[in-house]
């Protein structure tokens, strides 16, 4: 065409895209034609093409074709282009997780349906649900791998799960008050305490040694935990460690790492 105009059928091979997404573009008022042959052909010009990549980039960043329309083409200043791209950041990491989270329940139903030999509709809502649920139950959840979420989804409901969390932070402020007191890991409340907090872990496992070694690498993360919990955790840290270790080889139990 002359003068850098474009069919839609040239514009549509050079952004590598259908004649339909632009006869829908142009429809929706996104993009439209800027010129027009004396034949009544609706043209596209240069300028059109880089309005079109503009859009094709956007459209890839995640954001909707009505969010482009509305507010992303015509940005003023950078400042505005920053905090909006800062919140569709936001919006794709949620977006991502949740994903991860759909993967981890396929891959769990999976493995029940692999194990059982059986479909059972009941159990699977009820596995979904857990996991629909799971940030409720625990603030610790996204600091666990994969195996450790898969064992949670199948052992804890929402309401088990806020209950042991309870149990959690009573073993933890527990710990620290007995520290406070003066009171050594291994005298008889000390060693109470560890008693208590082992059995809190098997019955948080389910007496699967395997899972041990995981809770061992959850506690590691525990630089990027709240603040709170994080606190909580630094005061009591050294305390059950000791009491633990003690109690540990009093019953002569190897923590498999």
């Amino acid at each position: 065409m002359e003068n850098n105009l474009m069919t839609v059928g040239e514009i549509a091979k050079k952004a590598g895209v259908s004649v339909r997404t632009l006869q829908y573009y142009d429809k929706s008022n996104l993009l439209k034609p800027s010129a027009q042959s004396e034949g009544g052909w609706r043209l596209y010009t240069s300028k059109d093409l880089v309005i079109l990549h503009q859009i094709l980039s956007l459209k890839y960043l995640g954001f909707s074709l009505d969010e482009i329309k509305k507010q992303l083409i015509w940005l003023d200043t950078p400042e505005e282009a920053i905090s909006i791209l800062e919140n569709q950041k936001h919006k794709i990491k949620a977006r991502s997780e949740e994903l991860q989270d759909i993967q981890l329940a396929i891959e769990v139903l999976q493995e029940e349906i692999t194990r059982n030999q059986k479909i059972d509709f009941n159990k699977y809502a009820d596995i979904i649900s857990r996991l629909q649920t799971k940030k409720e139950s625990f603030w610790m959840i996204e600091f666990f791998d994969k195996e450790l979420m898969k064992h949670i989804i199948k052992k804890f409901d929402s309401e088990t799960g806020k209950e042991f969390l309870q149990i959690f932070q009573n073993c933890i402020e527990e710990i620290i008050q007995l520290k406070n007191s003066g009171k050594s890991p291994d005298s008889e409340e000390g060693q109470l305490a560890a008693k208590k907090w082992w059995d809190m872990v098997i019955d948080f496992t389910g007496g699967d040694m395997q899972l041990l070694p995981k809770i061992y690498d959850f506690y590691l993360t525990h630089d990027n935990w709240d603040k709170e919990w994080q606190d909580k955790w630094y005061s009591a840290e050294d305390f059950i460690t000791s009491a633990l270790g003690i109690y540990l080889n009093a019953q002569d139990i190897k923590f498999p790492l």
